[in-house]
């Protein structure tokens, strides 16, 4: 796919990776690392370097950053939890 974006569309950069995983199943983190790993060898260019990982959220951005997160999304914690009750 990254190979095709680079191919199709020569105005867009792929600047990072992005997952947002079940609760409490970490996996996920670990598997985009390695997507990453292999994107970037496509793409020719430095994983660590050129690629940002963005994963992790208010309940799981700790373990996101152990495994390599460069971008979490810590909304939540900031401004509380969302209110999802239908508003008339």
């Amino acid at each position: 796919l990254a190979a095709e974006i680079r191919t199709s569309c020569p105005n867009l950069t792929i600047q990072g990776l992005m997952t947002i995983g079940a609760p409490g199943d970490y996996s996920c983190f670990d598997a985009l690392v390695e997507c990453r790993s292999k994107v970037a060898e496509v793409l020719g260019v430095d994983a660590e370097k050129d690629l940002e990982l963005s994963m992790g959220m208010s309940g799981d951005f700790e373990e996101a950053i152990a495994r390599g997160a460069t971008s979490v999304r810590v909304g939540s914690t900031i401004f509380g939890a969302r209110d999802y009750t239908k508003k008339s």
